[in-house]
């Protein structure tokens, strides 16, 4: 099982992996550990990641960035208006209102859509850790901001499930920053809670956490966010400075020239860094447009003037913070400071000043959330034991159901406005389970919908969720239980729907039976409740009961309000007379702005095409490359070691035939099919094959010669020996083994000759696979007969086995002695001389086989 963490940034992505000895961040192909969140579209390919950046430059229209601040958005967003008009590749509205990236893929005009953009980024990303775990990986944990709406949420999971992937959980990054930094903390109080900051200014965004530490445990107790404040506002306030005054100064409009954009910016992010440790630093871009050198200046305190609009707004998400965690700054411990875009010199002065301290650093300020994702998977998952530590998440927004009145209900007098319920407010537990009761007659819808939309720029209505059709039995309204759950993932949906409804059992029941029915009953909320806050669970939903209850009496029934009181008392008095029968009802939910299952099918489908499109242009690349590689190493080496092993003519017609081909490749075969490379390939080598063959050859024939020779010594010496250890083997077996050895010897003695009268170009006679053949052969005949073990000797215990049959007791120990004798074991008595003698012939046996193991 896979443990990953997926840091998805609007810049650049990180990818974190659990191993036995802590968290990992892994490297891509060029040994970075970021990969450029980018997807470049091709003529015939797509470039991910690091692929993409080497593109962008040369191909910037087709080159999609920044899909964080389009993901889930519709395209009247002013966020999304705002965006696209700093961004290279063209951006319209879709049917549905949301947008759709224009770009050129395979030689046509592509449309696709942010959440199938970003799953090419995670199905990149993946690759990266399947490369660097040797393994499959499915399970993972990723990262989103605060910020993130429930229909990006969403869209996320829908990107992850199209590359292939399954989340555990999508985690706040936040979070995953306050994870990564406290359990590793060995120092934590046990009663006395421990507040730090979490400040993370990214690349596009700003985001607060305030969370409070104890031993074992860590609480988020406030977020805040600033959607539009990065470090990428820095870079474009450089960026408009520079514009104008190349404009006043060398008359160029770069904003008429994408590439010239893309180039300034790039340099303007530069200068950024650059100023984050100097006073002051120049701009030099060589032929930026128009065949024009352009060159700037500007200090460190005239950048800061004219950032102030976007400097003045640091101060408000940490106000909101500290006023939602009710907390003074005096009860911040410590502020730690994370993030690309943290690094600008007046944001810290700005925080020095606000919390009264210096903010600290003690983090990674790029990986950290990438490896608070994988300590959160490695939690989740069994693979891995981790120390104990409890994350309470909070949810950064109230949720709120509501719902019209039924038919009936107006007949009662109910208005038919719509009622509704805060059911998760702000700061609730994640995840997390309500239940409502309703009393309806017949099908009805619930939406689920924001209680303040102010921060979030975003259409307040999520989802609307329809219940039914069921039927009452009894003829009036029925009693519904309804309930909603809040999942680690930060969405909300209305889980299930169960009709209650009581009928009386003439049955006497015993004394046990009510106990069981109010077991039902109260194990019915558990049932469901998430493991991390069952507790907590419980309690939320018996006073959401009551709120609903409460709205329920406003929908045109007065008695409604006392109702469910009075059926849980008559319930506990009556108990052994009546029984709740629970029946499930149909929930079907409608999702504004999301991906049908159908559409996200589609999507995996066409990012298989893509990705197999991918693989076979990479594969052809390599076909190419290889052809290429085969003409300049075989051209060197017929000019060096192969020389001697070719003739004139056939060298500088192969030399010939070897530079058409080079020519080939960059002319009409620039742009051919993997096939066509590899036909060309086995073409030429053809040709070069026997060379090579010739030139190995001459290489090893002179080491195999030396090897048979030696098995011919050996065996000969062997079968001429006089040694004790082989007068056990016959002479004509002896004699066998020398007539082969001759043989061996005389055939070797005939080929060495013919080669030896040949040229080295022309083909040999004498093959190295011949003679290591010949040298088997010849070890497989003579091995047996050298090596034959000496007979076993005679044993002088056998005659006198049958002699001490004795019928007395006390022959009967010689008798058992005797019988240890007959079947082969120690004789203490007469076999003393002959047993060590056995037991040393089959050592000296061994002997021999020294030699010929060698050879």
């Amino acid at each position: 099982m896979s443990v990953v963490g997926f840091d998805f940034g609007n810049e650049s992505c990180i990818v974190a992996v659990a191993r036995q000895r802590g968290i990992d961040v892994v490297l891509n192909d060029e040994s970075k550990r970021e990969t450029p969140a980018l997807v470049c579209f091709g003529d015939k390919q797509r470039f991910i990641g690091t692929a993409g950046a080497a593109s962008s430059l040369m191909n910037p229209k087709n080159t999609i960035s920044q899909i964080k601040r389009l993901i889930g958005r519709q395209f009247s967003d002013p966020v999304v208006q705002r965006d696209i008009k700093s961004l290279p590749f063209a951006v319209t509205e879709g049917p549905d209102g949301y947008p759709l990236i224009q770009a050129r893929y395979l030689g046509e005009s592509r449309t696709f859509t942010p959440t199938q953009v970003l799953g090419m980024l995670f199905s990149d990303l993946k690759i990266i850790a399947e490369k660097n775990l040797n393994a499959a990986v499915v399970d993972c944990c990723i990262g989103i901001p605060v910020y993130f709406t429930d229909l990006q949420r969403r869209a996320v999971l829908d990107a992850a499930t199209i590359a292939g992937l399954h989340p555990l959980r999508l985690f706040h990054e936040t979070t995953a920053t306050a994870l990564a930094y406290g359990i590793y903390k060995t120092d934590l109080p046990e009663n006395d809670q421990l507040n730090v900051a979490f400040v993370d200014i990214g690349h596009a965004s700003m985001q607060v956490c305030i969370a409070g530490f104890k031993k074992g445990q860590l609480k988020i107790l406030a977020h805040s966010f600033d959607q539009s404040l990065g470090g990428r506002d820095f870079d474009e306030v450089l960026f408009h400075h520079f514009a104008a005054k190349f404009k006043e100064e060398y008359k160029i409009d770069v904003f008429q020239n994408a590439r010239a954009c893309l180039r300034l910016r790039v340099a303007c992010e530069k200068l950024k860094k650059m100023l984050s440790a100097n006073p002051e630093a120049p701009l030099n871009i060589e032929c930026l447009m128009e065949e024009k050198d352009v060159r700037g200046f500007i200090k460190r305190d005239e950048f800061e003037q004219i950032s102030v609009p976007i400097l003045e707004r640091v101060k408000g998400p940490l106000e909101k913070a500290l006023l939602d965690a009710q907390l003074s700054i005096e009860n911040i411990h410590t502020v730690e400071v994370v993030g690309s875009g943290s690094r600008v010199p007046a944001i810290i002065k700005i925080l020095t000043d606000f919390f009264k301290k210096e903010p600290r650093r003690t983090m990674n300020a790029s990986e950290c959330v990438a490896r608070g994702c994988a300590l959160q998977c490695a939690i989740l998952s069994p693979t891995f034991k981790v120390r104990e530590f409890q994350v309470n998440e909070s949810f950064p927004f109230s949720i709120a159901l509501s719902w019209k009145g039924s038919g009936p209900d107006t007949q009662n007098g109910a208005a038919d406005n719509n009622q509704n319920t805060i059911v998760f407010p702000k700061g609730n537990p994640i995840p997390s389970i309500k239940a409502l009761t309703f009393y309806r007659s017949g099908t009805f819808s619930v939406d689920v919908q924001y209680a303040d939309v102010s921060d979030l720029q975003a259409p307040a209505k999520i989802s609307t969720y329809t219940i039914g059709p069921f039927q009452s039995t009894k003829g009036e309204r029925a009693k519904l239980k309804v309930k909603a759950r809040l999942n680690l993932h930060g969405i909300v949906s209305v889980d299930s729907a169960t009709l209650l409804e009581e009928e009386e059992i003439e049955v006497p029941v015993t004394k046990e039976q009510p106990k069981e029915a109010a077991k039902m009953e109260t194990d019915e909320a558990p049932s469901d409740a998430v493991p991390p806050s069952t507790n907590e669970t419980d309690v939320n939903m018996q006073d959401a009961k009551g709120t609903a209850d409460a709205s329920g009496a406003e929908n045109g029934v007065p008695e409604s309000g006392d109702k469910p009181v009075q059926m849980e008392t008559d319930t506990k008095a009556d108990a052994p007379k009546r029984k709740v029968k629970k029946t499930n009802i149909p929930v079907v939910e409608l999702v504004y702005g999301g991906m049908p299952p159908s559409d996200v099918q589609k999507a995996i489908e066409k990012e298989f095409e893509m990705a197999l499109q991918d693989r076979v242009m990479e594969e052809t690349k390599d076909k190419k490359n290889a052809v290429e590689s085969y003409v300049y190493d075989m051209r060197n080496k017929l000019n060096d070691k192969y020389q001697e092993f070719v003739t004139e003519p056939e060298r500088e017609a192969f030399i010939a035939r070897l530079q058409e081909v080079e020519d080939w490749l960059y002319e009409d075969g620039e742009d051919e099919t993997k096939g066509v490379y590899i036909a060309k390939l086995e073409e030429l080598k053809k040709q070069g094959d026997p060379i090579e063959e010739r030139y190995k050859e001459h290489t090893e024939r002179g080491t195999v010669i030396d090897q048979l020779g030696y098995c011919i010594n050996s065996y000969r010496e062997a079968a001429m020996s006089t040694d004790a250890k082989f007068e056990h083997i016959d002479i004509s077996d002896k004699q066998k083994v020398l007539n082969e050895c001759v043989e061996a010897e005389a055939w070797l003695r005939e080929k060495k000759q013919q080669q030896d009268s040949l040229p080295k170009y022309a083909n040999p006679v004498l093959l190295s696979a011949d003679v290591r053949r010949k040298a088997e052969a010849l070890d497989r005949f003579c091995r047996p007969i050298m090596t034959k073990p000496k007979p076993a000797p005679a044993k002088p215990a056998a005659p006198e086995t049958p002699t001490p049959p004795p019928q007395g007791n006390e022959h009967q120990p010689q008798g058992g002695d005797a019988n240890a004798n007959a079947d082969g074991n120690e004789n203490p008595a007469d076999g003393s001389n002959e047993v060590p003698q056995a037991s040393e012939e089959p050592m000296e046996t061994d002997k021999p086989e020294a030699p010929q193991s060698s050879a």
